[in-house]
């Protein structure tokens, strides 16, 4: 039951905190993307924990990878299948089907580097709960 309460906290702030980047970034968001940026922080929780002695880099380009793969996952399902047209990445170069991108994977990197040291701190936090 910890654990649940645990992710259902990092959830939440996921949730909350891409729906803010997508909308300081773009100026809008999406109802999925609260839930996709729920499932990333709890990922990113999880690489800091289990991997609290690697380098902070390594952790944040894992991380960026799970951010990535959840938002091809969520762009298949909500762009492709579901044709919401909740992003489309067709004309920024390295793209792959319009879903994901080399450069927003390099974003979510270097966002990592602050969000993983967020993760570990309230990893840290929430054991003495």
């Amino acid at each position: 039951m910890l654990k649940f309460k645990k992710y259902a906290v990092f959830f939440i702030i996921g949730g909350l905190g891409y729906a803010i980047i997508e909308l300081l970034w773009r100026g809008r968001t999406h109802w999925s993307m609260m839930l996709a940026g729920g499932i990333c922080f709890i990922l990113f929780s999880v690489i800091a924990e289990k991997l609290r002695g690697q380098r902070l880099l390594y952790k944040a380009i894992l991380c960026a990878l799970a951010v990535t793969a959840v938002e091809f996952i969520f762009g298949i399902v909500f762009n492709i299948i579901l044709r919401m047209q909740v992003w489309d990445y067709s004309g920024v170069p390295f793209n792959f089907l319009g879903q994901i991108c080399l450069l927003y994977t390099v974003i979510w990197g270097i966002l990592g580097l602050v969000f993983v040291p967020l993760a570990d701190f309230l990893n840290k936090k929430m054991q003495k709960i």
